[in-house]
């Protein structure tokens, strides 16, 4: 392959190991025709393994010379569509046949904005399987009284359920990152695990519960719920929001459309 020399402006790490690369095709499991999309594709590290499987594929490549690249690299046999665009920004409800399944080895600074943007912006999706920073997949999956755990935890339950596969070493990356990475599966719930009557009272409980994570409900919460606020919704106001789960946050978010309701 040609030379191409990473840019830490778009923080890339290009996946070369090749029992890696299987393995994260073996657990993707693509079926014959089945369309994925691929965010940040790189070199093509998996993309050509997905390809040469028969997967169609849509990337998604921000760096403009790589998609330059791509274009030379895959077969013109092969099923592929490049959009050069940010995925940040990017209308994943324009792709065609929805559900969607994505995957990507995902930039650790655009990692978390990116879930909440895919998660958020009402695209059809049937999974995610993504390479991350390994301290990004322990708050995905952390449970309530854990240190991982937190606003990210909350907000990603609440729209999927997320399995951390497989661990990944720095040296299977050039040029090795300085963290280890994992790959994680996000699938989303069919129906929310939990009744939220409005999704922004939910977001606004969520994100100032863990602003000062160190404090009690009672204190955090303070311009938001009351004390009695927070006993009516089957709180205990002494807590902090580390010790709730999914149950206890809808219930405040659902006491807070109600307060908001009364004013």
């Amino acid at each position: 392959m040609t030379a191409f020399l990473p840019r830490k402006r778009f923080g890339q790490h290009f996946l070369h190991d090749r029992q890696v690369i299987e393995h994260l095709v073996t657990v993707i499991a693509p079926e014959f025709a089945q369309q994925l999309v691929e965010i940040g594709p790189g070199k093509g590290a998996l993309t050509l393994p997905l390809l040469a499987q028969g997967s169609s594929l849509i990337l998604i490549e921000l760096d403009r010379d790589l998609v330059d690249y791509l274009k030379r690299v895959i077969p013109e046999n092969k099923s592929a569509v490049i959009y050069g665009a940010d995925a940040l920004r990017f209308d994943f409800r324009q792709l065609p046949n929805p559900p969607l399944r994505i995957v990507g080895n995902l930039p650790y600074n655009v990692a978390t904005p990116l879930l909440f943007h895919l998660l958020s912006g009402g695209a059809r999706i049937q999974d995610m399987i993504f390479m991350v920073q390994k301290e990004v997949a322990e708050r995905l999956v952390a449970a309530p009284n854990s240190r991982h755990y937190g606003r990210l935890s909350v907000m990603v339950q609440y729209y999927c359920q997320v399995r951390k596969l497989f661990e990944v070493a720095p040296g299977a990356f050039y040029p090795p990152p300085k963290v280890d990475s994992a790959v994680v599966q996000l699938q989303p719930h069919l129906v929310p695990p939990v009744r939220v009557i409005e999704f922004s009272c939910f977001e606004q409980v969520v994100s100032q519960a863990f602003a000062q994570r160190r404090k009690t409900l009672r204190n955090a919460l303070q311009g938001c719920l009351t004390q009695s606020d927070i006993v009516t919704a089957e709180v205990d106001p002494q807590v902090r929001a580390e010790t709730l789960g999914l149950v206890e946050f809808a219930r405040l978010a659902n006491r807070l459309k109600e307060v908001f309701t009364i004013k």
